[in-house]
């Protein structure tokens, strides 16, 4: 009994393997848009799984640094890219053409000029992949919605792909976990075997619009834990803050996109805690800064790297205002970032709004 149990495990495992590689041949070409350390990571991924890839990019130097010496010359430089798989385009038309999957990889704020160029029906039929983490900074929409109304597409068409993982980490090729959301489990079901490697495991999930909001809103509380590092706030302090600013996305969500959903996945609190507390993270990092007292500016200057939260408070700002949501942290952050109040006050104001 034991043997046939084995054996129809075993058969199972083949039937499911052969499914995943039939799904995996469905999709021949990823455009990827966007230079940066994420964009770098994924194409990493999907290279190692020989899927081709048309990375566009706008530095041309670039782009002929990387093809001479398979890795990044800016961003992520210690991730070894297979070349062979990659097809270089500094032009986004030509990138965009042939490919099944159109992934997003670049900071929210450039999304708009970047993607300028491309009509819709360019991207007729194909699956338009997120990856970014932050909002539209022009419309305050997370960027499925702003995909669906630039693109003119269906919802079956987009996805958006979310940690927990750090592009550092997968460079290092250490075990990572991923999360492919989607309004269409067929969609979400066909690019999870394009990302998935024996040390990056992959979960699909249908809350597209709460995974992208929770990956907007734990870049801000990075921000607001790097701030507390930075005035010389204690671990207690930290954990409080942490504990807080899980409620507080709670009570976004449930007020903005209502849905059964358990907080506790790592999605949704484990993308908080990497972000809030790893040392890979721009977000703390831009935070600690800003709490050590360099200006924005300065900040942003001196990390010559992109924080999506310091983009999307200010939009979040504009939908706590709009929903009435009870959010202090996000506010004390949108305060001290654009209203350039002091940490030192503006935290000293918050602590007692902690429990």
């Amino acid at each position: 009994m034991v043997s046939d149990r084995n054996s129809d495990f075993t058969n199972r495992t083949c039937i499911i393997r052969r499914l995943l590689l039939y799904i995996c041949t469905l999709v021949s070409i990823v455009a990827v848009i966007g230079d940066g350390s994420w964009a770098t990571a994924l194409v990493k991924i999907l290279t190692d799984n020989h899927i081709q890839v048309n990375w566009w990019m706008r530095d041309k130097d670039n782009l002929a640094f990387i093809r001479e010496h398979h890795f990044n010359g800016k961003y992520l430089r210690s991730a070894h890219l297979l070349t062979s798989h990659i097809q270089f385009y500094p032009d986004i038309h030509k990138a965009c053409a042939g490919a099944d999957v159109i992934l997003f990889a670049i900071p929210a704020a450039f999304l708009h000029e970047a993607i300028a160029p491309l009509d819709s029906d360019e991207l007729k039929g194909k699956i338009l992949l997120s990856a970014i983490k932050g909002m539209e900074p022009g419309t305050d929409m997370i960027i499925s919605d702003y995909l669906l109304q630039r693109f003119t597409c269906t919802p079956d068409q987009i996805a958006v792909v979310a940690g927990p993982c750090h592009a550092e980490e997968v460079a290092m090729e250490r075990i990572s976990y991923l999360t492919i959301s989607s309004e269409s489990a067929a969609t979400a079901s066909m690019i999870a075997p394009l990302l998935k490697r024996p040390n990056i495991y992959t979960h699909t999930l249908n809350d597209i619009v709460g995974v992208e909001y929770a990956a907007v809103l734990k870049n801000i509380y990075a921000i607001a834990a790097g701030i507390a590092n930075g005035i010389g706030r204690g671990d207690n302090f930290k954990a409080v803050l942490i504990s807080n600013a899980c409620a507080e996305m709670e009570r976004f969500l449930t007020k903005v996109t209502p849905a059964q959903r358990v907080l506790t996945h790592s999605v949704y609190l484990g993308d908080l805690l990497v972000t809030a507390y790893s040392q890979h993270s721009r977000n703390r990092t831009f935070g600690n800064m800003v709490g050590h007292g360099y200006s924005v500016r300065s900040a942003q200057l001196e990390m010559n790297m992109i924080a999506e939260g310091y983009f999307a408070v200010k939009s979040i700002h504009h939908l706590i205002k709009k929903y009435e949501v009870d959010m202090p942290i996000c506010e004390a952050v949108y305060m001290i970032l654009y209203e350039k109040i002091s940490p030192i006050i503006e935290f000293e104001m918050l602590k007692g709004k902690l429990s």
